[in-house]
């Protein structure tokens, strides 16, 4: 059995509530988490310029590894999403959910090496609109539910779904479990919507789930943390739900 602590965190471009670009602000919230694995979204990579390379520098800060995925360019470097971690990474994809003219997104699929076996953490971040959302679960489902993946799956991210729609219903079909996944996370002074969200595979047995709510984590950026923690114990087998949920 391992425990694991298991975090996601839209850090709106490292840009706080006070309108400050302040990455150590951050890297001290993610440390009072202090996650195994972390999914980073809205995170900026520039080799010159005022950003800079958002995800090394966090990832340099915490000690932990750093796993980018691009969603778009950004001046003369990237833009998208981040894993950092503390298990050793022995494998990455990505997968495109971007939907017309609308700003591209994406999901980042990072896989780490526990106890000799592997867990695939999926990081997504989700559109705006309903049919956007509608067309990105579809590409979703395809991308997590690849039977040449093998071992517990973790998704994460933040879903821009504002009540209990058919995102929410999908995925807790998906990945079942009794524990309450849906707290609210945004706006981060006063939250008042469930985005940010963690799923898990019943390999993994949850023991907790909250928000991670405090005096930094308030003000660092838009949207607060969630955080679950969990002991991967079994490796059964699975029938997937999101097979049958494709792209129309």
């Amino acid at each position: 059995m391992t425990s694991l602590v298991i975090a996601s965190y839209n850090i709106h471009r490292g840009v706080g509530l006070d309108g400050r670009r302040d990455l150590d602000r951050l890297a001290a919230v993610i440390a009072e988490i202090a996650p195994d694995v972390i999914g980073l979204q809205e995170v900026i990579r520039q080799p010159e310029g005022v950003h800079g390379d958002q995800a090394m520098a966090l990832a340099a800060k915490l000690g932990m590894a750093v796993m980018m995925g691009e969603t778009r360019s950004f001046g003369n470097g990237s833009y998208g999403n981040a894993v950092l971690t503390r298990l050793p990474i022995v494998g990455s994809d990505r997968c495109d959910l971007s939907w017309r003219a609308r700003e591209p997104r994406g999901c980042l699929r990072v896989d780490l090496a526990v106890n000799g076996s592997a867990l695939h953490v999926f990081n997504a971040h989700f559109g705006l609109l309903l049919r956007e959302r509608r067309d990105q679960l579809g590409r979703l489902a395809t991308f997590i539910t690849d039977r040449s993946i093998a071992g517990p799956r973790v998704l994460m991210g933040d879903f821009n779904e504002w009540h209990r729609g058919p995102i929410t219903r999908q995925l807790r079909r998906e990945f079942s479990s009794p524990m309450r996944r849906m707290r609210r996370t945004h706006p981060a002074v006063f939250p008042l919507f469930a985005l940010d969200r963690i799923y898990w595979d019943v390999e993994l047995e949850g023991q907790e789930f909250h928000v991670h709510r405090t005096r930094l984590s308030r003000v660092a950026s838009d949207h607060l943390p969630v955080t679950s923690s969990g002991t991967l114990f079994r490796r059964p087998s699975r029938a997937s739900a999101l097979r049958r949920c494709r792209p129309s």
